[in-house]
């Protein structure tokens, strides 16, 4: 089952993925990360495996799409806020 992340684990599973260019989201127990590319048609083909994904592991991003950028915004709306299943998703998403 999955759990909200404690103030241990956070400090533990987050700090890789602020080094990466990811950041707590302001208003709410959220990350967020947005990713550029060359042209519109490069962010498409990454949300599409993107979506593959979150299709796979039933968690899915909210995201902006303008151009070539996307901003993707994870939250575990069942435990209301980040849990490890964002995590995972984000760590997937920074490899596609």
């Amino acid at each position: 089952m999955t759990k909200l992340l404690n103030k241990a684990e956070r400090g533990a599973v987050l700090r890789p993925l602020f080094e990466s260019g990811w950041a707590l989201v302001e208003e709410r127990d959220a990350i967020t990360k947005t990713y550029q590319f060359e042209t519109f048609i490069d962010a498409f083909c990454w949300m599409s495996k993107a979506a593959l994904w979150a299709e796979k592991w039933n968690h899915h991003p909210e995201w902006f799409n303008v151009y070539n950028k996307v901003e993707v915004v994870l939250t575990t709306h069942d435990v209301g806020g980040v849990s490890m299943l964002d995590v995972k998703l984000a760590r997937k998403l920074d490899c596609l």
